[in-house]
């Protein structure tokens, strides 16, 4: 397989300077605890890099606002090329507003065409805090959505079955974070139910000849801190089956995350998609790198 490569094309600049100007100067701030933010989900929301976490993006405390913007880039032994771009801004460590934009190559399945998805989500915080409610057994929970819109659905989508080029996903999501936990090791976990018909994340358009509800799906990620600085877990996200033409397969990670300066943190890992179109057991290395404040 050939090593993937990490950069920060134009777009991606554009996007930080969009987090800077959303954000406003309380978010250089950043009163919370390194790390506490997660990185950026390929969703765009906070969180690992498979699934939202409860927790809320940038390093805005209770009484500022925060913002993230990311990178990040898949490509498969399959030849299937993805590379997302995006940005998330946090509003007093309870709203968080996120954006992204996917462009996903379909390799030698589809010569020479591609895949263009753009996602737009929020997520609020209703219960707890997963950092300092030590005392209590509760994690912080979250609510949130995350309208994808893929402009390429009459491409492959339609041939495959899609009904949709458009949908709304719909999830809710526990994160608990117990210091000292593991060995003296502060350790993270997170649990989130997604309700959704997205077809390989809506890569594939929406809904198919299978069915066409949305379908609750678990998502679930696994962390231990094994410094401040230096985060090391797993990831499972299970996926809905809508499309006869191939059978779609859950998703998982194992990933080591490390956060060498407060504004900056290099996300890698070993990424397990499962089927995708005409190709089997496809696997990649996941790079992404986020700025944030």
């Amino acid at each position: 397989m050939r090593s993937p490569s990490l950069s920060l094309p134009l777009n991606t600049w554009r996007l930080v300077a969009m987090a800077w100007l959303l954000a406003g100067a309380p978010a250089w701030a950043g009163d919370r605890l390194l790390a506490t933010s997660g990185v950026s989900q390929v969703e765009g929301a906070a969180g690992g890099g498979l699934t939202p976490w409860a927790v809320i993006g940038g390093h805005g405390s209770s009484d500022q606002v925060g913002a993230s913007a990311y990178a990040t880039h898949i490509r498969t032994q399959g030849k299937f090329n993805l590379n997302i771009q995006g940005v998330a801004v946090g509003v007093k460590n309870r709203v968080e507003v996120s954006m992204a934009r996917w462009s996903f190559k379909f390799s030698d399945t589809v010569p020479g065409k591609s895949a263009q998805m753009n996602v737009l989500g929020a997520k609020v915080r209703v219960l707890g805090d997963a950092v300092y409610d030590q005392d209590v057994w509760w994690p912080q929970v979250s609510v949130g959505f995350q309208h994808k819109h893929n402009e390429d659905f009459k491409l492959v989508p339609t041939l495959l079955g899609a009904t949709r080029g458009s949908d709304t996903d719909w999830y809710v999501a526990a994160t608990k974070l117990w210091l000292g936990a593991a060995w003296g090791r502060n350790v993270l976990g997170n649990l989130t139910l997604r309700a959704t018909r997205a077809n390989q994340f809506g890569i594939l358009g929406f809904g198919g000849d299978l069915g066409n509800r949305h379908q609750l799906m678990p998502e679930a990620s696994l962390a231990v801190l094994l410094r401040d600085d230096l985060a090391v877990g797993a990831e499972w996200r299970a996926k809905p089956d809508r499309l006869s033409a191939f059978k779609e397969e859950n998703a998982w990670d194992a990933f080591v995350a490390w956060f060498p300066h407060r504004n900056l943190s290099l996300t890698a890992a070993w990424l397990e998609l499962g089927n995708i179109a005409d190709k089997p057991s496809q696997r990649s290395l996941y790079l992404s790198a986020q700025l944030g404040f």
